[in-house]
């Protein structure tokens, strides 16, 4: 037996498959990812939409944007790991969708029940 713990690997990782990315797939995935964040800036600061519409837009690019990244940048596929990235991918999407469905209820509910109503600010001395 060796000292050299990486002795007779000679690159076997185990039988797992490592996703290897070329520089077009981080050109695609970065070019994606500026799309993603430019178009939600500028609905914004332009304001062509109502804040309601606005704010679906940017939670849907929200979500396609986190699906590039995974993709793109962690290198998620159904190939890759025996389907087990696909399966954390979807996971990470109901988990997203949950979160910002909950976030936007909590968001309405606050809007609703703490701001001041015009009887109560007559009132105020």
């Amino acid at each position: 037996m060796s000292d050299d713990p990486h002795a007779g690997t000679d690159g076997d990782h185990g039988g797992i498959e490592i996703p290897h990315a070329t520089m077009r797939d981080y050109a695609i995935g970065f070019a994606l990812s500026v799309i993603l964040t430019a178009i939600p800036f500028w609905l914004v600061m332009a304001g062509p939409l109502s804040a309601a519409a606005t704010a679906a837009i940017i939670m849907g690019f929200a979500v396609v944007q986190i699906v590039v990244h995974m993709v793109f940048f962690l290198h998620m596929s159904p190939k890759a790991e025996g389907g087990w990235t696909l399966t954390s991918l979807v996971f990470t999407i109901i988990v997203v969708v949950i979160m910002l469905a909950g976030s936007l209820w909590v968001m309405h509910h606050l809007n609703t029940n703490m701001m001041p109503m015009p009887h109560d600010v007559r009132q105020i001395p």
